[in-house]
């Protein structure tokens, strides 16, 4: 009598330490299963990448970012405050030489690179491209081989998107291919990159090359006073950046002291507008993909003048080009297109017999 009995609680104590011992065991099973599976070592990385980054001097920081780009190996420039923000965007810590590889993929060198031209439909191939699950590709131009090469291979990988087995890495830099050092570069990286090239009439091609910068810069001269040289009205100027970025054959020639014929495909420009299914479908075969962009992905904006790409799933708006893409060109004398016809045709007949098609611009 007058003792503390605690037989009327003693069951439900009993009961709360089993489920207690039971969570902690839930808690212990967990954390032994992801630090099996490796989810221990990437936090154990993630927060070195953190402590190092609060380690290094903000000047060292700041060198790293002060790279400097080489035109014909002699002249060199600082990256602009865009392109800095767009290397940022790639997530880079240059000062980082942890592995590039974790559960959810590995980054690797491309496989396959779209190497031009410029305003041929580069963008619009790699976003048609970007629907297949088996291709990862970077959204931005990397200009590794052409302004930023001094920067190494190591820097270039951590670029790229991590990839699953199966799955092709790849990338696009218009650039390329009018760029004398870049088939020597690529090759040094890899011989057996498979390259693609998107053509497009040259004439036209020049014009729309003409009609982007005049875009950007209103005061530029007429297309014709650019065209011939020293405006004299009869003979082009090869000189000029938009007249020498259609005569593919030169390029391709040094293209081909490196990589077979067999390893390129050349991409028609106009029949990626007038049937991008079909040219789809020979571009997913040239790199051993399944054909699965086709028909049901594209419809014509008329807007546009161009396909896009269908709503997909979760969207609310189909995927279209931007706003740079599509614009109208300036009228140009019909004369002054005959003559830049004229000078590109013996160069077109050459490219045709060199891979063998006829892309029909003459």
């Amino acid at each position: 009598m007058g003792c503390w009995t605690p037989s009327s609680d003693f069951g439900h104590l009993k009961a709360h330490s089993r489920v207690s011992v039971l969570f902690t065991m839930i808690l212990i099973i967990t954390f032994l299963f992801y630090c099996l599976s490796g989810y221990c070592e990437s936090v154990q990385l993630y927060t070195l990448q953190s402590f190092r980054s609060k380690l290094l001097p903000v000047e060292e920081a700041q060198a790293t970012l002060q790279p400097h780009a080489h035109r014909n190996g002699s002249v060199s420039r600082e990256l602009s405050d865009q392109e800095e923000k767009r290397q940022e965007g790639f997530g880079y810590d240059s000062h980082s030489n942890l592995s590039v590889s974790n559960n959810f993929g590995t980054k690797e060198f491309p496989q396959a690179i779209i190497i031009g031209v410029k305003k041929g439909g580069t963008r619009a191939l790699l976003e048609f491209l970007r629907v297949h699950p088996d291709v990862r590709a970077v959204g931005a131009e990397p200009h590794f081989f052409d302004r930023f090469y001094q920067r190494g291979l190591h820097w270039y990988r951590n670029l790229m998107p991590r990839s699953l087995e199966g799955q092709i890495t790849m990338e696009k830099t218009p650039s390329y291919f009018i760029t004398p050092e870049a088939p020597s570069r690529v090759s040094s990286m890899s011989p057996s990159t498979r390259l693609i090239v998107v053509v497009r009439d040259p004439v036209t091609r020049a014009v729309s090359d003409y009609t982007q910068t005049l875009s950007k810069n209103p005061s530029l001269p007429s297309f014709q006073s650019l065209v011939f040289r020293n405006g004299s009205g009869a003979v082009v100027d090869p000189s000029w950046s938009a007249v020498r970025i259609g005569i593919y054959v030169k390029h391709l020639e040094r293209w081909l002291r490196f990589f077979p014929l067999e390893q390129m495909l050349f991409v028609s420009g106009e029949r990626l507008v007038s049937d991008p299914a079909g040219e789809m479908a020979r571009v997913q075969d040239f790199l051993g993909l399944k054909r699965v962009v086709g028909e049901k992905h594209f419809y014509f904006n008329q807007t546009k003048g161009f396909p896009c790409l269908k709503k997909p799933e979760g969207s609310s708006h189909p995927r279209c080009l931007g706003k740079s893409k599509g614009r109208a060109h300036p009228q140009i004398q019909e004369d002054v297109l005959q003559r830049l016809r004229d000078f590109y045709r013996p160069f077109n007949r050459k490219f045709y017999q060199m891979t063998g098609q006829d892309f029909g611009w003459d």
